[in-house]
């Protein structure tokens, strides 16, 4: 019996890429993406088949797991590695474990690998695609099946697409096991095996409702040479805002796989996103955000990041914002653009006053206010008697922050500290 080894932070960051294809837009973007051995042990509470494992913080844990699942088998595919002793788990888990794991999802820094997934591997006598995705368009969720799995998804969309069959399914009704196994047989899984197959469907689809997942992902479904129907592992997102009501699930989040920005802006309730540019924006609006973001890039610019402080910000939410912006060293100007309607402009420039004083920033803040309040808050702003360069026109604030970014930004490299506030 084959065992493999996998590093669970690559697991956590892969997501899936179906939802690039026509489903996309129907999907839900709100969610809670955790580890895969913490998926399979959520779908073990279902009744769900997957191999044996268990996860090692250390490279002595490796063996140890090792050692209990039995003999192994050497060799490499893919991102998942096998080997044929404990000691080799061992030496494995010293190159992987308290070290970034970079792939094309992590991105560049990569993601830091905590622990390993050490679990058998079964004989698959085929390998096939499943997922539950929500879909806009038919109103409810989809079974998204396929007799192609173990590979990459849209690969398959795009050279194979009859290969994919979807099943959509009446929220209300619940998904029947005539249809899960009917879906088992398009899909090509042998006919002893296509009521497991039906079983796991339905299953997983009970998962699915009741955990408020957005998305249900098996990569590969295996029927085993012995016919069993196994999730050979697992892919499972949870609607953010279910978390009142999903505190078992919510409490498996792991944030060392997160931006410490991003969890700081949630506390809050701001949205932050980061960038990799050095101009620093703060907003209200994802409509604002892209605009303020494209016209710093038409002025030669890169935003740093974009942090929207929706319609509810209070001061102490906007100087908050400031720490967060002004935390990455690569910000080298900050340019506020508020549109103000339910938020008032007053309401940002006590915050944008109380972070100038209180954080010292000595980086140039650009502030463009429009809308509810203005007058007021460009009095605050005036009467503070901070560095703050209030201007009107979008055109000429986008200009200036770029201005401000790249003076600033060849004074570090020359050494200089410059001074604006």
């Amino acid at each position: 019996m084959y065992k493999s080894f996998r590093s669970v932070s690559g697991m956590a960051a892969r997501a899936s890429k179906l939802a690039r294809q026509p489903i996309q837009q129907q999907q839900q973007k709100r969610f809670l993406n955790i580890h895969e051995y913490l998926s399979v042990d959520v779908m073990r509470k279902y009744g769900i088949n997957a191999p044996k494992g268990a996860v090692a913080k250390s490279p002595e844990e490796a063996f140890e797991v090792a050692k209990r699942l039995g003999h192994f088998s050497n060799g490499y595919k893919g991102g998942v590695k096998t080997f044929s002793t404990p000691e080799e788990a061992q030496y494995l888990a010293e190159k992987m474990i308290g070290h970034n794991l970079i792939t094309k999802q992590t991105g560049a820094e990569g993601k830091p690998c905590n622990a390993v997934y050490i679990c058998e591997r079964k004989y698959a006598r085929r390998e096939y695609y499943f997922a539950i995705l929500m879909d806009r368009q038919s109103a409810g969720p989809v079974l998204v099946a396929s007799s192609e799995g173990g590979m990459d998804i849209e690969t398959v969309a795009k050279e194979n697409p009859d290969a994919i069959v979807k099943l959509p399914v009446d929220i209300k009704k619940g998904l029947a096991f005539e249809d899960a196994k009917e879906l088992a047989k398009k899909i090509g899984i042998s006919n002893v095996a296509q009521e497991d197959a039906a079983h796991t469907f339905m299953n997983l689809y009970k998962l699915f409702t009741e955990r408020d997942a957005t998305q249900v992902e098996i990569n590969p479904l295996s029927e085993t040479n012995d016919h069993q129907v196994l999730c050979m592992d697992a892919k499972l997102n949870f609607d953010d805002n279910a978390e009142f009501r999903q505190k078992e699930v919510f409490e498996l989040r792991d944030f060392t796989q997160e931006d410490a920005r991003e969890i700081a802006a949630a506390k809050y309730n701001l949205n932050y996103i980061g960038l990799d540019g050095s101009i620093g924006c703060l907003v209200n609006g994802a409509g604002l955000a892209m605009a303020t973001m494209d016209i710093i890039q038409l002025h030669g610019g890169k935003p740093a990041n974009f942090l929207d402080v929706g319609g509810g910000a209070t001061p102490e939410a906007v100087k908050a914002a400031f720490e967060i912006i002004t935390s990455d060293p690569h910000v080298s100007s900050a340019f506020v653009n508020i549109f103000g309607g339910i938020m008032r402009c007053d309401v940002i420039a006590e915050g944008i006053i109380a972070a100038a004083k209180e954080l010292d920033l000595n980086i140039p803040l650009v502030v463009r206010l429009k809308g509810t309040k203005v007058d007021e808050a460009k009095k605050l702003i005036a009467e503070s008697g901070l560095r703050i360069f209030a201007v009107d026109d979008l055109d000429t604030a986008a200009s200036k922050a770029v201005n401000f970014s790249s003076i600033v930004t060849d004074a570090r490299k020359a050494g200089i500290k410059v001074q604006f506030s």
